[in-house]
């Protein structure tokens, strides 16, 4: 029996050693390429050579965007010095925005991730500014550590982009309006080039696209749920009742419609009773006082509301609805950002929705921009240029490489010249936009044509929407060796146009005819 036992031990043992031969065999003969495979794959990795993102300039070559890197080690962002010392730092291809806050919504801003543009002419020419990604593949050790290149595919970056922004006042204006919420536009008004587009409140780009230390993410957070909503581009997006403004198209309209001439004349009486309703001036409403007979040239200088709502009331709501579409109202202008809004041109079908009929009274209302009428910052601007480049409409654009697309509105030669002509007054003594009175470049009176604009909003503390919209003409313009400019700024809540808003006007201004004085 123990003779017996000693035979098997041995045959077990015999048995486990050949099935170990056996695996080995497998592992080296018929399986070695498989697993050398394995290891090689584990050796080798390809990994993405990023494309150079294009890089945003200004109108004169001032660079706005541009490719920055930022170091990490780990999840923690390190400095340069620090990953010069630290082999397992990573370069990341971060975007940076060089004037912050004050080109945010303009420019928009990328997705660290992926780098693609998620806002702004970031996400509009996001194709163009991308480029095409490169590959390298490379042998590693086990480590991970790199031990030499295998081959390249070189990256094609992207194109850059030089836009139709002035820098200067871009920055200008985000400074004066800075403290409130609110938006300025500037244009070209003979191309519809874009010199500015500002929307406050704002918010700094760079926290979200360019780590560095000392930011948190408390600090990022905050931004983010900011209930003022930084984000928001009031320039394009927001649309507000544009007060009397507007009274630049229901002026069109009726010349237009031949219903009055430049000698129709209507008395200032202070209030307008019908029935039991009252529709007063607002110069009644803040002295009691009243501006007399007035022609449509001092109307417009006056900002009369009277003299507007007879007019309103004789055309009727028909006219000045078709006239506020004529002026590109109602639609998108087609700027070349994302998230333009179009606004509400109110009409007897568009009140009918609401199960109300449409009253004389609504009609007075939207004569004078009011009367549930909404438009954007930009749509202001661009019936101003209209004024401004002799009967055109334009379309507002960024990239500098596009080309002017403007046509005509067949406007009345005597229909322009009245409304300028009202507008002119406007900037000076006798008119409502006193700022702007006597305003002086290069030691010579300005010649500017405006428009003030207090508008209600239905506000519970009864405060009202400050609007200042102006140009100066490319005749003007010329003699300071200068391209023409239209102007317009929004202030929420703020106050009286003349008061808030016509100052940024002014300073914009002397800015554009004098830079840096």
């Amino acid at each position: 029996m123990p003779g017996f036992r000693l035979t098997a031990v041995k045959l077990l043992a015999i048995g486990i050693f050949l099935i170990l031969i056996g695996k080995v065999a497998a592992l080296t003969v018929f399986s070695g390429s498989y697993y050398r495979d394995l290891s090689m794959g584990n050796r080798i990795k390809e990994i993405v050579v990023p494309a150079n993102r294009g890089v945003i300039y200004d109108r004169f070559g001032e660079q706005l965007a541009i490719n920055a890197p930022a170091f990490l080690a780990g999840d923690k962002i390190i400095s340069k010095e620090e990953a010069l010392l630290n082999k397992n730092a990573q370069a990341i291809a971060a975007r940076r925005y060089l004037p912050g806050p004050a080109t945010a919504h303009v420019l928009g801003y990328i997705n660290l991730a992926d780098r693609t543009g998620v806002s702004g002419l970031e996400f509009e020419y996001n194709e163009i500014l991308s480029g095409t990604d490169g590959q390298e593949l490379i042998e590693t050790n086990a480590k991970g550590d790199k031990l030499k290149s295998l081959g390249v595919v070189k990256p094609v970056d992207g194109e850059n982009l030089t836009t139709t922004l002035a820098l200067n006042l871009q920055r200008l204006a985000f400074e004066k309006i800075r403290d409130y919420k609110g938006a300025v536009v500037a244009s070209d008004p003979d191309t519809g080039e874009i010199l500015v587009l500002v929307s406050s409140p704002s918010f700094d780009p760079n926290l979200l696209t360019y780590p560095r230390i000392g930011i948190t993410d408390e600090e990022v957070d905050r931004v983010l749920n900011d209930k003022n909503q930084p984000f928001f581009d009031r320039a394009v997006g927001a649309t507000y009742p544009p007060g009397s403004t507007f009274k630049i198209i229901t002026a069109a309209a009726g010349l237009e419609s031949g219903e009055i001439t430049s000698g129709t004349r209507y008395e200032d009486t202070g209030v307008l009773v019908i029935g039991p309703y009252k529709f007063p001036n607002w110069k009644w409403l803040k002295s009691g006082g009243t501006d007399g007979s007035l022609d449509i040239v001092g109307a417009i200088q006056k900002s009369n509301d009277i003299f507007f709502y007879q007019l309103g009331g004789k055309i009727g709501i028909e006219k000045i609805t078709d006239m506020a579409k004529h002026f590109g109202l109602n639609q998108k202008l087609g700027i070349d950002l994302p998230g333009e809004a179009g606004g509400i041109v109110p009409d007897e079908k568009w009140r009918s929705e609401f199960a109300r009929a449409w009253y004389l009274g609504d009609t007075y209302h939207l004569a004078i921009g009011q009367a549930d009428l909404l438009v954007t910052p930009l749509q202001v601007n661009f019936w101003t240029a209209v004024m401004a480049n002799g009967g055109y409409l334009c379309q507002p654009y960024i990239n500098k490489n596009k080309s002017p697309s403007c046509k005509s509105l067949n406007l009345k030669t005597e229909t322009m010249n009245l409304i300028k002509q009202g507008m002119e007054a406007a900037c000076k003594p006798g008119g409502t936009a006193w700022p702007l009175f006597g305003l002086k470049t290069q030691g010579e009176e300005l010649t500017i044509h405006c428009k003030t604009g207090t508008a209600e909003f239905g506000d519970l503390k009864d405060r009202t929407h400050a609007w200042l919209t102006a140009y100066v003409d490319k005749t003007t313009a010329a003699k300071f060796n200068k391209g023409p400019i239209a102007i317009t700024v929004l202030l929420e809540g703020a106050g009286e146009g003349s008061d808030v808003a016509a100052p940024v006007v002014r300073d914009l201004l002397k800015e554009w005819f004098e830079p840096g004085n």
